[in-house]
């Protein structure tokens, strides 16, 4: 059988809030091993979609992602591509409120915008140039469902991983060629290794919050889908 070109087109940020967060030891994932061992015997591309994380509230998860990023950055078969933070005041309602003190109340949010709209585009981009037989999207993002349909029907099939519990979104599982849940075993099998070598010299290591040590007892099933905020991976 002739190899294929397989693309993957991976929501960082809907994997890291779906399989990752809970799951510390998961999080130092190769995308381009991961792409490799689910389509052993041909040719994979990796697209990932993200957004720089603020060193507010949290400095080490910055300095985390930034690792991170390098990492990505070392394997020539991966694309890092970038949404942004926007941050404005919003009135939200307070989950425990105390007695005689308002319900609602003014916040700062911060939200990730731009990763949807990138991963569709892209799909739909490398579809009219050919650059794909069959795609893969790691998401459970229904914005999505219609650039995947559209491409399902004109370029090739696209099957999707959903890296949430529960792992039914009725949209994107009508759009898409196959779906299914994102196995965490293939997560485990498809780690950076802990030391590793970038192509200038440079030696990087496996963030020490991130290895099965400082995991134990927490690696947890997939957690409900959230919005997207900036507290990192």
């Amino acid at each position: 059988m002739a190899s294929k070109q397989v693309s993957f087109y991976i929501d960082g940020f809907n994997l890291y809030y779906g399989r990752l967060k809970p799951n510390p030891a998961l999080r130092w994932l190769d995308p381009d091993a991961l792409a490799r061992r689910l389509r052993p015997h041909d040719t994979v591309h990796v697209r990932y979609f993200t957004a720089r994380v603020r060193a507010q509230p949290d400095p080490a998860a910055r300095d985390r992602q930034r690792l991170y990023l390098r990492a990505l950055d070392a394997r020539p078969s991966i694309s890092v591509h970038y949404g942004r933070f926007r941050t404005h005041p919003k009135f939200m309602a307070l989950v425990n409120p105390l007695p005689g003190r308002p319900r609602i109340v003014e916040v700062h949010k911060t939200e990730e915008k731009g990763s949807d709209v990138n991963l569709a585009t892209m799909l739909l981009v490398d579809g009219v140039d050919g650059l794909y037989d069959e795609a893969f999207v790691i998401s459970n993002d229904g914005d999505l469902a219609e650039a995947i349909r559209q491409a399902n029907k004109r370029f090739g099939p696209v099957r999707v991983l959903n890296p949430h519990h529960p792992a039914n979104v009725n949209e994107i599982k009508q759009a898409a060629a196959s779906y299914g849940p994102l196995d965490t075993a293939d997560l485990a099998a498809s780690q950076f290794p802990d030391t590793m070598m970038l192509p200038s010299g440079r030696t990087i290591h496996r963030p020490p919050t991130w290895t099965l040590g400082a995991a134990k007892n927490r690696v947890a099933s997939p957690a409900p889908a959230v919005r997207r905020t900036s507290d990192g991976s």
